[in-house]
């Protein structure tokens, strides 16, 4: 009995340490600061989806976010672009390593997933509104989810 439980303990030290590791994925937005302040505009795009260069070019304009001005406080800024550029893959395959997309439409594994068919599709349900609109057909996207849901 003595042995199962310091087994138990033993297991539950390992899932404790082991579980932040595996909740880190470039796929969700880990950090409070890039959730609240990206997600009053629009859904908070996870580091995953564009390399460092995008977002280190995306953070040092926000005045010119996409026509609308999105600027922060230096310390929300810096804050928000750390997080973004050190979770951010380096390169994304099919893009050039020199290329600096700033929307996330125009990546070569979007396009190829998100067809002209999806644009006809998104153009005519005003509830997706827009092609950036992933939680339009995707509701679990905010939480890394894009299956057909």
């Amino acid at each position: 009995m003595n042995m199962n439980i310091k087994a138990l303990a033993v297991m539950a030290v390992a899932l404790s340490t082991a579980l932040p590791a595996m909740a880190a994925s470039p796929w969700v937005v880990a950090n409070n600061t890039t959730k609240t302040e990206c997600s009053a505009c629009h859904m908070a795009y996870a580091p995953g989806f564009l390399p460092k260069r995008s977002w280190r070019a995306i953070m040092s304009d926000l005045s010119n976010h996409f026509g609308e001005d999105a600027s922060l406080d230096d310390a929300a800024r810096t804050e928000i672009s750390n997080y973004l550029v050190s979770q951010a893959p380096r390169d994304i395959r099919g893009l050039a390593a020199s290329a600096t997309p700033l929307r996330i439409t125009e990546l070569p594994w979007y396009t190829r997933i998100h067809g002209p068919r999806f644009v006809a599709y998104a153009q005519s349900h005003p509830s997706i509104g827009t092609l950036s609109n992933c939680t339009g057909c995707h509701r679990g996207a905010e939480r890394g989810i894009f299956g057909d849901d």
